[in-house]
């Protein structure tokens, strides 16, 4: 084995080690092992009352299903960042891959008689093909046109569920079709938790690789992608696609479980089309650590203000009732406060408490950029980086 294939493996394996990460992916590996223990540790004597007062419920069992909820959610936002964030082409109807995920699997299901998982795999096919109907008029309209083409297209679609009710269940939905692993709380929550896992690792593998700079590089300045001699269109194709392929999942596993149901509310209302942005924007927009924290905070917020029976005095009414008015205030509150996101203010109050000046490692402000990339433009990023590829494959400067 040459030198430089024993630095390459020895730099790959101080990736993969923990103990050297940063600070922030330490947390974040730490949070990650308390989502996978969090069923254990709900059954211990005394660690099992105190995790359960922090669960977003009344009861464990109910905050395990609340969680795998939420694991949905943040997988939808992350799907909606890989577009959005990444390529700057905003979609404000993204509800729309979350739908045809899920109904497409739930009329399969219950309609045609195939298995859950089959049916799963028809909903992401359909929500990709969705990706694709979208994303070819991305690569003529752009910007509010564009904006307004994502915002229409989830609303005709709502309006076809609810007049063609003899197909569709118009707003009472489907139904309930089949779970992909029965009922229980413990089952349901780790596949949840394991689809959310293997979505993140992808997605963020993606965004840190190549095509992820050339996505970066699109949103940044699509001239210059275009004069180094990149297809755009190609790229911007492939971000809807993913992107519709991943909602699209989200939805359909979603449906497949205790937690949801293939309803207009529940998968493609205004309000699941709003959600999604504030969370992605909330958390760090163009981070897709960001959006899964986004995802997870608001998915969440609402089941615990409806825990909160206290009573307004002025008002006579309690935290509970109000829960959906104190989650827009307290949204609003934080994106005024964040307004570039939570995670790159505690990725920059960590770099002031650490006392470094310099990059974070890996996240920048784009969430792809590593320090040396630091006020490098994108496309001159993207082709460095295809060079060194190159060089690496073809042998380079090996004597």
């Amino acid at each position: 084995m040459s030198d430089k294939s024993t630095s390459r493996l020895r730099l790959l394996l101080g990736q993969l080690n923990p103990l050297g990460l940063p600070l922030r992916q330490k947390i974040g590996v730490l949070g990650l092992a308390f989502l996978i223990a969090l069923p254990l540790l709900v059954s211990l004597p005394v660690v099992g009352q105190f995790v359960v007062l922090i669960l977003p419920a009344s009861s464990w069992e109910l905050g395990l299903y609340n969680v795998a909820a939420a694991l949905f959610f943040a997988m939808f936002a992350m799907s909606w960042d890989a577009v959005s964030g990444y390529t700057g082409e905003i979609s404000f109807g993204h509800g729309l891959f979350f739908a045809v995920g899920g109904y497409t699997s739930a009329m399969l299901n219950m309609g045609h008689g195939f298995s859950p998982w089959i049916s799963v795999l028809g909903g992401v096919l359909l929500a990709a093909i969705a990706g694709v109907m979208i994303g070819v008029p991305a690569l003529r309209i752009e910007g509010p046109y564009l904006s307004l083409v994502t915002l229409v297209a989830p609303l005709i679609l709502l309006q076809v569920f609810i007049f063609m009710s003899d197909i569709f269940g118009g707003e009472q939905g489907l139904g309930n079709p089949e779970n992909l692993v029965g009922l229980g709380f413990v089952s349901n929550y780790f596949l949840a938790l394991g689809l959310f896992v293997a979505i993140f690792t992808l997605l963020w593998a993606l965004t840190r690789s190549n095509t992820g700079s050339i996505l970066t590089a699109i949103r940044e300045d699509e001239d210059a992608v275009s004069a180094a001699g990149l297809s755009k269109a190609k790229f911007k194709i492939f971000a809807f696609v993913l992107s519709g392929a991943i909602g699209g999942l989200a939805g359909a596993a979603y449906v497949h479980t205790p937690v949801g149901s293939p309803t207009p509310s529940e998968l493609m209302s205004v309000i699941v089309n709003v959600e999604v942005i504030i969370a992605a924007v909330l958390g760090g927009m163009g981070t897709i650590v960001g959006a899964a924290v986004g995802g997870l905070f608001v998915a969440m917020l609402p089941d615990y203000l409806n825990l909160v029976e206290f009573t307004v005095p002025v008002i006579g009414k309690s935290i509970s009732s109000m829960s959906f008015f104190l989650f827009a205030i307290v949204t609003l509150f934080l994106l005024n406060i964040f307004p570039g996101g939570v995670l790159r203010w505690g990725i920059a109050l960590g770099r002031r408490a650490t006392g470094r000046d310099g990059g974070d490692e890996g996240m920048a402000a784009d969430g792809g950029q590593s320090p040396e990339d630091a006020g490098t433009n994108p496309v001159a990023q993207t082709m460095e980086r295809y060079q060194e590829y190159y060089d690496n494959m073809f042998g380079g400067d090996d004597e």
